[in-house]
């Protein structure tokens, strides 16, 4: 894996090779000299945030029902009847 480092002038300039570099690994994107943005694939995005999955996807995974959950009670203090007065 490789660090391409790139100016944002350098990266409108340029931007299909900031895509191919990004094959290879992470392209900063600079401002100023500091680092502002990160260019990934979207595979290489994918892994880092778990693969995409969403609540939906998870609960809709075979064998669901076999999972147990037990959500907590709420505290009956935070009920309260609507004051339409």
């Amino acid at each position: 894996m490789s660090i391409t480092t790139l100016s944002s002038r350098e990266f409108n300039h340029d931007t299909s090779g900031a895509k191919k570099a990004a094959r290879n690994g992470p392209v900063f994107v600079t401002d100023r000299g500091r680092p502002s943005h990160v260019l990934l694939t979207f595979e290489e995005y994918q892994r880092l945030t778990g693969g995409g999955q969403s609540l939906v996807d998870l609960l809709a995974m075979p064998d669901a029902e076999a999972v147990d959950f037990e959500p907590a009670k709420l505290d009956s203090g935070l009920i309260r009847p609507a004051d339409f007065s």
